[in-house]
């Protein structure tokens, strides 16, 4: 285990949790009998943040034409999707995601990577941890390259990749501490 600081401080002591982080970690973290825009006002509510954010996210992720269906029969792409759309609920600055594209089809792809540079573009600081490095090097502009625990690269795409694709850089970063 580890220990992550936001602005110089701990999740659990920010004043407003919900308006500085937004976080991806699972996708599965809603009700499968509840509807999407059901599960966004659960979180909504918990959160004292007014429903009308709800029709904003679902617009901001595509999903408002799946607002008032059951989850339990979205896709893995669609489930998602509502995981953004929850992150997205406090208009957070800061989003972290763990591995967002696992399970997306190739135009599931695209729409994430257009998301993320999007809301890249409005300012915002996302962290995403993902083991697909080619659509990683397609999307991000900063790098840190993690093996076992301990940083052993951090730079941006150019830096890191000098030349070669982000799968390449990854493996002789990780192959040569391992060895």
């Amino acid at each position: 285990g580890g220990s992550a600081e936001i602005n110089g401080g701990r999740y659990s002591q920010l004043v407003d949790p919900i308006h500085k982080v937004g976080a991806v970690l699972d996708s599965r973290g809603f009700h499968p009998g509840l509807t999407a825009k059901q599960n966004l006002k659960i979180m909504a509510s918990a959160s004292q943040i007014d429903f009308s954010r709800i029709e904003q996210v679902l617009e901001l992720v595509d999903l408002a034409s799946a607002a008032n269906k059951r989850t339990k029969g979205f896709s893995l792409g669609m489930k998602q999707r509502l995981s953004l759309a929850i992150a997205m609920l406090g208009d957070p600055e800061i989003l972290i995601l763990d591995e967002p594209a696992n399970g997306l089809d190739p135009l599931g792809i695209v729409w994430l990577r257009e998301f993320l540079q999007k809301l890249a573009g409005e300012g915002r600081t996302i962290l995403v941890s993902s083991h697909q490095l080619a659509e990683m090097q397609n999307t991000v502009d900063d790098v840190l390259i993690i093996n076992k625990g301990v940083l052993v690269a951090q730079g941006t795409i150019k830096e890191i990749c000098k030349g070669k694709s982000l799968e390449e850089a990854f493996l002789e970063l990780t192959l040569r501490r391992s060895a």
